[in-house]
């Protein structure tokens, strides 16, 4: 056989090798058209989705949902009720007009409870404006003579001094004297310690036995008679009485207007230098 045979029957083989080469790689492709997928190219894009990471999107989305509660369950309707305003709030105003208003109706009838209780309770002891109990008459008159003839009452607000017996009948001719007789028959009477002048208290001036006034000079004596002064009258009056048990009471709910000008029932005289000069005088 020739080389030439040899050659060509070589190159039919090769040929016939490539064709059932080709025709085996055909079947198991699957080839079904231009375009078609097999189904292992389409299974293996099923697991590729599988595996894709998140986008930022879809992380943001998950925080979020994750974050938001869980809507509670609704509670029953309740009957609206109005506040009360004084439960709001009060404002400065109205609680310094409050506290006003309560300090005035406390301090009212505090007020009112007091004068109540003090018209209805009676007091414990005798009070200027009244009937007032100064003591024993013999008492009186012995503190009169140590005292250098004058005796001092401050809850009747009155002095009480001798009045001499001789001098009752002209003390019957005054008429100022009728109401305050009763006490001159028991030896004494009792003199308002306010000069009838302008009111200034009078004291007694150990030294001339008589009154005399330190604020204008208006000078009385012992019975308070006017001597000297300013003054229009003598000494005002409080009526005395003494009791059986020798109790003496100065009633001083009344003020008796003294003797007129130029009254000198007693005759007494200074019997010592003034305590208080330039008053003037009068007989």
């Amino acid at each position: 056989m020739s080389s030439a045979a040899i050659i060509a029957i070589a190159v039919a083989a090769i040929v016939l090798l490539a064709a059932v080469v080709l025709l085996s790689a055909a079947r198991k492709s699957d080839v079904r058209g231009a375009g078609a997928l097999s189904r292992e190219t389409r299974r293996r894009d099923r697991d590729a989705e599988i595996d894709l990471p998140l986008t930022g999107k879809d992380v943001e989305r998950a925080a979020v949902q994750a974050r938001v509660p869980a809507p509670a369950p609704a509670a029953p309707l309740s009957v609206w009720v109005a506040p009360d305003p004084d439960a709001i709030g009060v404002s400065r105003r109205q609680f310094l007009n409050r506290a006003t208003v309560t300090l005035m109706t406390a301090g009212l009838a505090s007020f009112a409870a007091a004068g109540f209780v003090a018209f209805l309770w009676p007091t414990a002891a005798p009070v200027f404006g009244g009937k007032v109990s100064v003591g024993k008459l013999d008492d009186i008159l012995s503190s009169i003579r140590s005292n250098a003839g004058f005796f001092y009452s401050s809850s009747a607000r009155s002095y009480i001094t001798v009045y001499p017996p001789e001098a009752l009948p002209k003390a019957k001719g005054v008429k100022e004297y009728a109401t305050v007789l009763g006490g001159m028959e028991n030896g004494v009477v009792a003199l308002y310690q306010k000069c009838p002048h302008l009111g200034c208290r009078v004291p007694e001036c150990k030294s001339s036995q008589w009154f005399e006034c330190p604020c204008h000079g208006s000078q009385y004596n012992r019975a308070g008679e006017k001597k000297g002064g300013p003054a229009p009258r003598g000494m005002d009056h409080f009526a005395v009485t003494v009791s059986g048990s020798g109790d003496v009471v100065i009633d001083t709910s009344t003020v008796f207007t003294g003797a007129p000008i130029g009254t000198n029932t007693t005759g007494q005289e200074a019997e010592g230098p003034h305590c208080i000069t330039g008053g003037g005088g009068h007989g």
